[in-house]
């Protein structure tokens, strides 16, 4: 490790950022271990496990500082705050770090951010903690699984206790990247052989012979067959999405709200060098990133333009054979990839955000051809914005759900799928929450 760098102290400006500034959790991390990619390998996983640990046992962390500080969390400064929080999971939950380390690089850390006056307290509490850890009782789900509580009400109008555990216990788990074989660049062989090469684990899926999970790589830019184009990082769930549609050669696509464009890559793919996607999205910012992605992997027929979806297109209308409309959403269905969602999500964001799909899909129907298609999708798991939202479109638009048993290969089987949606369920089905619906324009 390089001695002018502190690990923690790198975990720790993450977290401000990101507690008390309200940034994006994958956004600031990632900008700051490509700050410091020259750290090695195990100094830059430890400052991922502190940031993400921390967010994922927030809600239990902070119950246990309240158990035994005078001075509640919400009184804190916010620097205080932030480096009990993070070594609290340090004493918790990594193994490998010697509580002692963890209290002592805390108070080094509050003395070297001026905090000289409060080092005894963060001792105190944090010493506290380490003597009681083996006793402390969860008073509710909520603490024990550190979800927010109106999450788990809403679930439980939908789902029994054995699934809600099961989704829970999930987002606590672990995951490997997934990634998505763009099979018109190279075949999965060559890809396979490539990784194994470059000394990555590789892992298949019984679901989807597209999808990879990778572990033991140092970064992905350093991957061969990442900078070569022939992976794009996708969950196995939003995979779906271009499965389920009906697609042709010669198709002309429209992406609605197509950042990073995972998704649209994923059909120009499919679409073999034929037709054209036309992706778009909100800001500059947004379809940068798209072009990024479009540069990298080379596909020709695909192209991004900044297009709020809520603005009527009238040269778009009628003009798509498939239109997709993977919406701003809760995201409750990738709380354990983006943990940041279960401390800034609320349940009145949440149904805002119901009534924007609602608005999009009224401006954005118009696009489909007679006869065409329109896949709706969210990465989230809540029936306003999910089932009550695919029944109030048929009840307004002049669209039919489409039946996609078989379309999401063998394994994949809900009755629901019969009537044109499902539900995917992180915990229940290998991969994040997640919804779509495909319908056909009468």
């Amino acid at each position: 490790m390089t001695k002018s760098v502190n690990s923690r102290e790198i975990a720790l400006d993450v977290l401000y950022e990101i507690l008390e500034n309200k940034e994006y959790s994958h956004i600031v991390l990632r900008q700051a271990l490509n700050k410091y990619q020259y750290l090695d390998k195990q100094e830059r996983s430890f400052i991922t496990r502190i940031v993400d640990g921390t967010l994922e046992y927030l809600i239990q962390i902070d119950y246990m500082i309240n158990q035994l500080s005078k001075v509640k969390v919400k009184k804190m400064k916010p620097v205080i705050r932030t480096i009990l929080r993070m070594s609290v999971y340090q004493i918790m939950y990594m193994d490998r770090v010697p509580d002692s380390a963890a209290c002592d690089e805390a108070v080094k850390l509050a003395v070297k951010r001026k905090f000289q006056g409060l080092k005894g307290f963060v001792n105190g509490v944090l010493r506290n903690i380490s003597r009681q850890k083996e006793s402390f009782v969860w008073p509710s789900d909520s603490v024990r699984y550190s979800i927010p509580e109106w999450i788990l009400e809403m679930w439980k109008e939908r789902y029994d206790q054995e699934t809600i555990t099961a989704m829970a216990q999930s987002f606590l788990k672990p995951s490997k990247l997934a990634v998505r074989c763009n099979l018109d660049k190279a075949s999965k062989e060559q890809i396979t052989e490539s990784l194994k090469e470059q000394k990555v684990q590789i892992e298949t899926s019984a679901y989807s012979d597209i999808i990879l999970f990778l572990s033991e790589y140092d970064y992905l830019e350093g991957l061969n067959a990442y900078t070569s184009g022939w992976i794009q990082v996708q969950d196995m769930s939003s995979s779906f999405v271009a499965q389920a549609a009906p697609l042709k050669p010669g198709d002309y696509v429209i992406d609605v709200c197509g950042a990073p464009g995972g998704k649209s890559l994923h059909v120009a793919d499919r679409l073999k060098g034929t037709g054209m996607v036309d992706v778009r999205d909100l800001s500059e910012q947004k379809v940068g990133m798209i072009r990024e992605n479009i540069s990298r992997t080379g596909f020709t027929n695909i192209q991004a333009k900044v297009q709020d979806a809520l603005e009527p297109d009238q040269d778009s209308v009628e003009k798509a054979d498939v239109l997709f409309a993977d919406l701003p959403c809760s995201g409750l269905g990738i709380m354990g990839k983006k943990p940041d969602i279960k401390i800034n999500m609320t349940k009145e964001k949440a149904e805002d955000l119901a009534g924007l799909q609602r608005e999009i899909l009224s401006v954005v129907w118009q696009y489909v051809k007679p006869g065409g298609y329109l896949i709706y999708s969210t990465c989230t798991i809540n029936s306003k914005e999910n089932e009550e939202n695919v029944r109030w479109f048929r009840e307004h638009y002049p669209f039919e759900p489409v039946n996609i048993e078989g379309r999401l290969g063998d394994n994949l089987k809900e009755e629901s799928m019969k009537e044109g949606f499902i539900q995917l369920l992180p915990g229940i089905h290998p991969c994040d929450g997640f919804f779509l619906s495909v319908f056909r324009r009468r």
